[in-house]
């Protein structure tokens, strides 16, 4: 097919639409509720590493790369340089997001350097900007061309300086409808060799952060993506063909609101668990009880002395000691690997596989 012209931001089309400011409505509110409770929470780390390792599992999965939650949780806790591919590359996309969250709580921009960078952090390569000609997108069973991206660097260079204008400077748009439109834009300049659906789906939360919609990274549209995965695809190029910005626009915003709303179900239910694992700690080991140690257990499904020895500060001796107390009253399993003692949480671990957020 004839290669698509893509016109710069933003999009000539009403979104006052009856359906779309119905939609927005329901958006904000599953959006703000999760935002106040996760404010509640005294050590965001706990939640963000649980819900970013979610989200790189099933962004990934997306993109074809599986692996599974036992797979990920070994990997985080093992002193093995010899990951498997599939391993690494779902690790190294929540590294990504937990650096563009970094720069961006530095900053307060989200420039194209920033985009390169991201996607760097994510392939694990420095390839950059498409230089050559030739990437096309297919269709994944018939094997036709759907899609050709721009081609020329020029292009693409000018079409990114659009989107971080757009992304940066303020306008009338509301920021969900806005995070919409750069979700599509981003993906239809498709400006990496590969690696750009990850990428996009890493603006997206940071975006919301840059707009203080949330404080924290801690909600990723992959897992709805994936149940809804062939509208995705169907829609973004519908949008390409036809100009069906209200159809994309409700679709993005309907997985703001679900997903909004599987994550606080989820982030409430990580919150009971570290309090009642304090409390039962409290009651049952008072002489080593400290906050630092429930949370270092919470921090990953898997660990082991020496993260307790660094989050407590403490010697080895004492770390062990600790682990071994808590998995005397079955907080934790130990289970041996190599020449390390990895402690797994298993409470936390059923909590974190129940399926696809």
């Amino acid at each position: 097919m004839d290669e698509f012209v893509l016109p710069p931001l933003p999009p000539k089309f009403d979104f006052d639409t009856v359906a779309i400011l119905k939609q927005l409505s329901k958006a904000h509110k599953a959006l703000a509720e999760l935002k106040g409770f996760a404010d509640q929470i005294p050590n965001k780390e706990i939640l963000i590493n649980s819900l970013t390792l979610q989200e790189a599992k099933d962004s990934s999965e997306i993109e074809n790369i599986i692996t599974t939650q036992d797979e990920l949780f070994e990997a985080l806790a093992s002193e093995s340089h010899h990951i498997p591919d599939n391993i690494k590359e779902v690790l190294n996309y929540r590294k990504a997001l937990r650096f563009g969250f970094t720069q961006l709580q530095h900053r307060q921009l989200l420039t194209t350097n920033d985009i390169v960078a991201i996607q760097q952090e994510l392939s694990g390569n420095n390839a950059g900007i498409r230089k050559q000609a030739g990437t096309v997108l297919r269709n994944a069973k018939t094997g036709e061309v759907v899609y050709t991206p721009p081609q020329d660097e020029a292009m693409i260079y000018e079409l990114l300086a659009n989107l971080e204008k757009q992304i940066n400077e303020p306008d009338e748009l509301d920021p969900l409808i806005k995070m919409a439109i750069l979700h599509y834009q981003f993906e239809s300049i498709h400006p990496f060799y590969d690696g750009n659906g990850r990428t996009g789906r890493i603006l997206n939360i940071l975006y919301l952060c840059l707009e203080g919609l949330l404080d924290a990274p801690i909600l990723y549209l992959s897992g709805y993506i994936i149940r809804n995965k062939n509208d995705y695809y169907r829609l973004l190029q519908e949008v390409r063909v036809s100009n069906a910005w209200e159809e994309w626009t409700l679709y993005m915003l309907k997985g703001i609101e679900e997903t909004a709303v599987r994550t606080l179900t989820k982030a409430k239910a990580i919150k009971e668990l570290v309090d009642e694992t304090s409390n039962e700690v409290k009651t049952k080991l008072p002489k080593i009880y400290k906050r630092e140690l429930i949370d270092a257990i919470f921090t990953e499904v898997y660990t082991k002395t020496a993260h307790v020895e660094i989050a407590l500060d403490v010697e080895r001796h004492a770390a062990a000691k600790y682990l071994k107390e808590l998995e005397k009253i079955g907080i934790l399993t130990s289970q041996k690997r190599s020449r390390i003692v990895l402690y797994i949480n298993p409470k936390l671990y059923a909590l974190l596989g129940e399926g696809i957020w």
